[in-house]
């Protein structure tokens, strides 16, 4: 594990989260036992295993040294105000734009995404939501991503982490009545294009997990109220930001600051 932290690293992710989420999957199919909500619960694994994945690595490697540098991203909320805006808002600017394109081009939606009812459940589960994006965050961003950027220029790393985020999410391709059954592909392409605008937060904040978890988190949120977009128009915007983020800022940082180095 010492010699090959990032195989290692994505081994662990990749199994403990598929493993939480096996039950879920065959539950949505009915299929017995695993409907049954103690079956349910191991699906936590699935939002956990990426944190889960750095945080054991991190020990065996660096043992207590190696937990603390990874919790420094996590409490890194001293940066300009501007990244806290652009956390917070920038996924809803996305989706406002990409719905314009649904629009103006005629593109289908065949996702249709019920009214939201801000009931107690449902602050709850926004809650949880911020949870999960968070432990998602510790692995690619707080992990993987300045491992990678140690070794290759910002854009490499971004790919490479894009890619492997893109097919971590493949249970939910199989998971009944989910978004990402619906059109995987256009998906996988939106994931690993949203990558370069992590990697653009993540180092301008100089290795910030919060904001990039605030960013995804909220992200999430806007998706629930910013109706209308089509999975083809939101995939084309996120290509066409991650190029803009890649010409503007070179492909060696991927930001104005120097890329995030792992130590």
């Amino acid at each position: 594990m010492r010699k090959y932290p990032i195989a290692w690293f994505y081994i662990l992710a990749f199994g403990i989260s598929w493993l939480g989420m096996i039950s879920t999957v065959l539950a949505s199919r009915g299929i017995a036992p695993f409907n049954s909500p103690y079956f349910q619960l191991l699906s936590i694994f699935y939002a956990i295993g990426p944190a889960l994945a750095a945080m054991i690595v991190s020990q065996v490697t660096h043992g207590k040294t190696g937990i603390r540098d990874l919790n420094k991203g996590l409490i890194r909320w001293r940066v300009s105000l501007i990244w806290y805006i652009v956390a917070v808002l920038g996924s809803a600017i996305l989706l406002i734009v990409a719905q314009a394109v649904t629009k103006l081009l005629g593109f289908s939606v065949t996702i249709v995404t019920p009214p939201v009812n801000l009931s107690p459940y449902v602050i709850f589960g926004l809650g949880v939501n911020f949870l999960a994006n968070t432990c998602e965050e510790i692995g690619w961003r707080g992990f993987a991503l300045p491992h990678l950027q140690k070794r290759y220029n910002a854009l490499i790393a971004t790919l490479i982490v894009g890619i492997l985020w893109g097919l971590w999410h493949l249970p939910l391709v199989f998971l009944v009545g989910h978004p990402m059954s619906e059109f995987p592909f256009l998906w996988f392409i939106t994931i690993v294009a949203d990558a370069f605008i992590y990697t653009w937060i993540y180092n301008s904040t100089k290795g910030s997990i919060l904001l990039v978890a605030l960013f995804h988190g909220s992200g999430n949120i806007w998706l629930l109220f910013i109706t209308g977009v089509s999975p083809v128009a939101s995939a084309l915007l996120n290509c066409v930001v991650a190029i803009a983020v890649i010409a503007v800022f070179g492909r060696a940082h991927l930001s104005r600051r120097q890329r995030v180095c792992a130590d």
